[in-house]
């Protein structure tokens, strides 16, 4: 396993780490996301989105819709896991979007248990202060850690 490890001071640099990676992303990939309540997962997601043409401004957590789609070069699918219990899982319908069409983002990517995908990208965001996180990436799998290997932002 590769792994990135990336230190950002500010929203704005987590943002843009967001952006450059949905450089490497094509259609069918998933990124799973990990982090503490306000560890800055959502500020990623804006920043994938915008590389994707996706205004940031309506990207939002769907804690209590569980999944939201933005529309944009490619279609964005964000989950947000925290609410849901393993036995919940099957009911939301994640398999029709995994592998599918567009880019598939999962917070709370701990909770899919025995559901987490084979082929994935992980990102590990901590606080290291109020502003500044570390923000961990690796790939999982043999097909994304060939590609990531070679990608590398």
């Amino acid at each position: 396993m590769d792994v990135q490890n990336i230190h950002s001071r500010s929203e704005k640099e987590t943002r843009d780490l967001g952006r450059s990676l949905a450089s490497f992303l094509k259609k069918g990939d998933i990124v799973c996301l990990f982090g503490d309540l306000g560890s800055g997962k959502t500020t990623f997601v804006k920043g994938l989105a915008e590389g994707f043409k996706i205004k940031p401004s309506g990207v939002n957590s769907p804690t209590f819709v569980l999944m939201n789609v933005y529309e944009g070069k490619l279609p964005v699918y964000h989950f947000d896991l925290y609410r849901i219990e393993g036995q919940d899982l099957p009911r939301i319908g994640y398999e029709e979007f995994f592998y599918g069409d567009g880019i598939s983002v999962v917070e709370w990517a701990d909770r899919l248990g025995n559901e987490m995908p084979a082929e994935y990208l992980s990102v590990r965001l901590a606080h290291q202060s109020p502003d500044e996180r570390m923000i961990e990436i690796t790939a999982h799998g043999e097909q994304m850690s060939r590609r990531w290997e070679a990608a590398r932002l």
